[in-house]
């Protein structure tokens, strides 16, 4: 059997890693495709060195672009690889432009596809991640559901029906996390290299459109931070982009501090430890959001909506939009001092990639 994964931004990256090494272990051959959609040298290349992922065999540099004009020619350069290598199987993970280009060029040179993260809904179609996973999951042939939501979305919207096969597998995340949290020996070294305390810091993440296309929205959020910064410590890992943004607009000089601190993006390793270590993360990130529950650190989620639902009715993670400083504030001493959330296991046991793989070999 030959397997090929298509990956294109850093989640992607920490999810084929443990199912990388299950597939060697098992002798399966496995090609990985890297498209460039979110590509840089100094994140991309630390992440594979430091999880033990193969190199890819193909590298599209694939980046840059306006939606339509990315996904089009990811198809295109997809189509030809797929040709080539003629795999049984293609692997998709989660709903970047990476993983719709890969559906569609698959589908049509009828390769099966199993889409990994399957069923998740923000029920919001102005996210473009949102049309990726629909789109996705409806040409996908197995379906695996990190979570039994997931799977519910799938049935509700009638995938019972075709010929397709989904299937509760847990979450790929929490098996990377279960193999990397205690293999690193960074943890003093980290907080002294920060000069941070253990509990007494915030770990804040922003990327995605929706919180960083109006310098309005941002300003709202880094104000918050910064009264914060009186109390405690805020580290702020910003992407490259991100950075460009916010230097363009006065805002890396404006709200910096001797408590308030714009880092350079980090390796998985450092990122997990610092979820740990952190008195209170607040992301956009849908992965960090689960990152938060694996390490048992509370979250604000500084969107509209979240396809991790169940953390929010568990009390682990705590929705805000990031619209009124005074809400944000509010909600954010709220998750300091009450946090009290259920005891639910949501992800699984730690060993989805094994029941993936099981479920590819007897399709």
């Amino acid at each position: 059997m030959k397997l090929l994964s298509i990956i294109g931004a850093r989640p992607q990256f920490i999810k084929v890693s443990v199912l990388d090494r299950r597939l060697c272990e098992k002798k399966i051959e496995h090609i990985i495709l890297h498209t460039g959609q979110h590509y840089d040298s100094q994140m991309s290349d630390i992440f594979f060195e430091e999880l033990g992922i193969n190199p890819p065999k193909y590298n599209l540099n694939i980046n840059g672009l306006m939606h339509g004009a990315m996904t089009g020619q990811m198809i295109e350069k997809i189509e030809a690889v797929l040709i080539e290598e003629a795999p049984d199987w293609v692997l998709l993970y989660g709903d970047t432009n990476s993983t719709l280009a890969g559906a569609i060029a698959a589908t049509k040179v009828h390769i099966k596809i199993a889409h990994i993260e399957a069923g998740l809904r923000s029920f919001n179609n102005w996210m473009p991640e949102e049309i990726n996973r629909i789109l996705t999951d409806r040409i996908s042939n197995l379906l695996f559901c990190p979570t039994e939501t997931a799977f519910q979305n799938l049935m509700d919207e009638g995938f019972q029906r075709f010929k397709c096969k989904p299937v509760i597998t847990g979450d790929i995340m929490y098996d990377v996390a279960n193999n990397f949290m205690d293999k690193s020996s960074i943890d003093q070294e980290l907080l002294k290299e920060l000069n941070i305390t253990y509990k007494k810091f915030i770990l804040v993440t922003i990327h995605r459109e929706e919180n960083t296309k109006e310098v309005s929205r941002v300003e709202m959020i880094l104000k918050t931070l910064k009264k914060l910064s009186k109390e405690f410590s805020i580290i702020f890992p910003i992407h490259p982009r991100t950075r460009a943004f916010f230097e363009e607009n006065g805002l890396i000089n404006k709200y910096t501090n001797a408590n308030f601190k714009f880092i350079a993006p980090i390796s998985y390793l450092k990122m997990l430890k610092l979820e740990k270590y952190a008195r209170l993360i607040c992301t956009d990130s849908g992965g960090i959001q689960k990152e938060a529950y694996f390490v048992k650190t509370p979250c604000i989620t500084l969107r509209d909506e979240t396809e991790w639902t169940e953390l929010i009715n568990g009390g682990w993670n705590l929705l805000i939009p990031p619209t009124n400083e005074d809400d944000l504030l509010k909600g954010i001493y709220e998750m300091l001092n009450n946090f009290n959330p259920d005891d639910k296991n949501y992800y699984g046991d730690g060993n989805s990639s094994e029941i993936m793989i099981n479920e590819l070999l007897k399709f």
